[in-house]
């Protein structure tokens, strides 16, 4: 293989037909969520299929009961080459509302913001800008060499934005065809404009919704007031016991499989300057209220929670009511991490909720999904090597940071397919994705291709 350098200039060199592929694809209003756009999605996929073809991959268009899927696949240089899987989505949210839109969302232009040149466009960010990064690395890595240093699967799927109720039945039915030594995916974003992140670790995610029933209607509550159980009580009640003191989650077995973040992990998320303070202020708090003694990105990006999202009985609306509810209910959401096991977090809630019953109510409950959190390894081979390669390429060194949400794709190629997951992209904060404006940095797309030749080369380095 060439110098990486050879291969870096050839990148360079093609960033304006890089940047007329992307605006065509932009151009293809593939929304997912509205059927009037199913053929744009289709054409969307097409497009892709395409451009892949051009550089190498044998590539197709795989229907689905939805949005279709790509799959595409090249070979590597030699035989035992790493086996990587690249995943992205093409389809995007809509644009709604359209009066909000400063420019037309779906024909991109680049134009200056702060100082910065900024391509325009529903999709620049959010996914479309980030999943050619990968392609264009190919391309450029393809033009040097005649080969690429790994063996390359594409997986682009076309509902992303829609929930994406294709994927799990298509990754089961492909699993043999889409099975790599391990997935790269790109829809993160950087700390800051100078400083790439790899996201280590996701949350999994458990919600319940949790329904307490006492008397067999509505009662009058100076009537029955003192004398007949209140749900609203009862459910409150369970609710304030959920947390103790000190901030910690009070069900059975709760912390079970979760590891303490290592010292020099916490020590570089120090470095990275969020205080208390910083990270409050802006939604006008001050004081963190999960486990203390611990800082607010460890709190968000390493540690496991219980939160109520909703809660609901009696009479709500305008005026007065004196009523005791016969119902109340609750939503509440639990954000895992390290080996917690969702099943048993929803067993011990449960379990939890029907001890504190009285003994002539009911409680009933709605299981709405879950999923285990995910956990790259600090010292992986694969996370290091792809550190060491941003850094060589942006102003900053990589940092290693954790994600307080969850991608359930991520979670689907450990589970179904028994893969790591690199996550490694180039958004930054105010790309304003799923909002009118949405935009991408030029520099995010020029050195994310960049970046991507870099991990590439990397990969097959001791």
């Amino acid at each position: 293989m060439s110098d990486i350098a050879a291969v870096l200039e050839r990148a360079d060199k093609n960033l304006p037909e890089s940047l007329e592929r992307l605006f065509a694809l932009v151009r293809v209003k593939s929304i997912s969520t509205d059927p009037a756009y199913a053929a744009e999605c289709r054409r969307a996929a097409e497009w892709l299929v395409k451009e892949l073809e051009v550089i190498g991959f044998t590539a197709s268009v795989r229907d689905t009961p939805g949005h279709p899927m790509v799959v595409a696949h090249h070979q590597g240089a030699s035989a035992d080459a790493p086996h990587v899987l690249f995943y992205g989505h093409y389809d995007v949210q809509p644009v709604d509302p359209l009066n909000l839109w400063e420019t037309d969302p779906f024909e991109p232009q680049i134009l200056k913001e702060n100082g910065r040149d900024v391509i325009t466009g529903r999709g620049t960010s959010d996914d479309k800008g980030q999943l050619l990064t990968f392609v264009e690395a190919c391309r450029a890595y393809k033009d040097v060499n005649g080969s690429l240093p790994v063996k390359v699967t594409m997986l682009f799927e076309g509902e992303e934005e829609s929930g994406s109720p294709s994927l799990k039945p298509f990754l089961e039915a492909n699993r043999d065809e889409l099975k790599a030594d391990f997935a790269l995916v790109c829809d993160t974003s950087m700390w800051d404009r100078d400083t790439p992140a790899i996201s280590a670790g996701l949350r999994g995610l458990v919600g319940e919704e949790v329904v307490v029933k006492a008397a067999n209607r509505d009662l009058h509550s100076g009537y029955y007031g003192g004398a007949a159980a209140n749900p609203v009580h009862i459910l409150s009640r369970i609710i304030a016991g959920l947390h103790d003191d000190t901030g910690r989650v009070t069900l059975d077995g709760f912390y079970e499989g979760v590891e303490e973040t290592p010292a020099e992990i916490k020590a570089m998320w120090d470095k990275l300057g969020t205080s208390d303070e910083k990270f409050l202020k802006p939604i006008g708090l001050s004081e963190p209220s999960g486990e203390k003694g611990r800082s607010v990105l460890e709190l968000t990006w390493a540690r496991p929670t219980a939160e109520v999202n909703g809660i609901e009985g009696g009479y709500t609306g305008e005026g007065f009511k004196t009523v005791i509810a016969a119902r109340a209910s609750a939503k509440v959401s639990f954000r895992l991490v390290g080996k917690q096991d969702p099943a048993k977090i929803r067993a011990a809630f449960r379990a939890y909720v029907r001890n504190r019953i009285p003994s002539d109510c009911s409680v009933e409950f709605h299981e709405h999904g879950g999923s285990p959190a995910i956990q790259l390894p600090y010292d992986s081979a694969l996370l290091n090597k792809a550190k060491d390669a941003l850094s060589a390429e942006w102003p900053k060194p990589a940092v290693v940071i954790g994600m307080g949400g969850s991608i359930p794709i991520v979670g689907d190629f450990q589970k179904m397919l028994g893969m790591e997951s690199l996550l490694a992209g180039f958004a930054l904060a105010d790309d304003r994705i799923h909002s009118p404006n949405e935009k991408y940095d030029l520099m995010s797309y020029h050195k994310g291709i960049r970046s991507w030749i870099r991990i590439l080369d990397r990969l097959v380095q001791a």
